[in-house]
């Protein structure tokens, strides 16, 4: 951490010195606070990380169109391995907070702007998420590895390809990804969305199925969900597709944790994290199939 600090503070983008302070909760990223001249600045640093498909460059250009879009803050400053924000004053949200109804009506918007809206302002190459994909070569990286869990694998990649049958065919969009609820500022009017580490072209029930499972929503805000991205009454076709995709989005990340217990260097507890994030995967599985 000495160094990163040191490194954050020797950056030419700022007018004097400055004393970068560190920022918790992070799992991928290091993240830091400085302030300069007056103003405040968030600084993501972080290289490519292959095993979990993060490249930098896909990042940026998503978090640059994101600002043109009016959804993130500004890109102050870019170079290898770092990215410096402009610093947005409000409340990091909660899990509770995505739970308020009045919140997340809020945020429903915010989504739809981002898959409808940033493609527009994307400049140069730009991934795509498959998730299915992504589980599969989570795999083959936890089974080379010698996983705590790898003996788990073939059941899960079992189900992966049951659940990938009945998501079908899908539309595309510009996906965030990540929709935990840290990822969402609120300024007290309006609500900022960051942290593009995986952003990339997928299908838009990706983001809804992740925010419900992120968040624990209701079946209730489920379906409203639904109903309002859509604009149109929730049918049982698309509400299989939904769940079915849910279940992938807990799926991945459990496999994403699995990985990270084996390579990442972060101060973090990972195994608590992919036996949490398993059983809730297990738990929306069994119900997948029993309905």
């Amino acid at each position: 951490m000495p160094n990163l600090t040191s490194r954050v503070a020797r950056l030419k983008c700022w007018h004097g010195p400055v004393a970068p302070t560190s920022l918790t909760g992070g799992i991928t990223n290091t993240n830091f606070l400085v302030e300069d001249a007056g103003e405040k600045y968030v600084v993501r640093v972080g290289e490519d990380i292959p095993l979990h498909q993060i490249m930098r460059f896909n990042e940026l250009a998503a978090s640059k169109a994101a600002f043109d879009a009016g959804l993130s803050p500004e890109v102050f400053h870019t170079e290898p391995g770092i990215l410096v924000l402009r610093f947005i004053d409000g409340k990091t949200l909660t899990t509770e907070d995505v739970q308020n109804q009045t919140i997340l009506a809020r945020i429903l918007p915010v989504i739809r702007r981002c898959h409808q809206e940033i493609p527009s302002y994307l400049k140069g190459p730009i991934l795509s998420f498959w998730v299915f994909h992504i589980v599969r070569d989570y795999a083959i990286t936890i089974q080379k590895g010698q996983g705590r869990l790898a003996h788990f694998l073939p059941e899960l990649l079992d189900m992966a390809g049951i659940l990938e049958k009945a998501v079908g065919p899908i539309d595309i969009v510009l996906g965030h990804n990540d929709l935990l609820s840290s990822n969402f500022i609120d300024d007290g009017s309006k609500i900022w969305i960051f942290d593009w580490d995986y952003a990339g072209f997928n299908s838009p029930l990706f983001d809804l199925g992740g925010l419900a499972s992120n968040n624990n929503l209701s079946q209730t805000q489920e379906e409203w969900l639904l109903e309002n991205y859509f604009e149109a009454p929730l049918k049982d076709e698309l509400w299989h597709r939904y769940r079915a995709m849910k279940c992938a989005s807990l799926l991945r990340e459990s496999l994403w944790s699995m990985v990270s217990e084996i390579h990442s260097q972060l101060d973090f507890d990972y195994p608590t994290y992919t036996n949490n994030n398993l059983a809730s995967f297990r738990a929306a599985y069994t119900n997948f199939m029993e309905m």
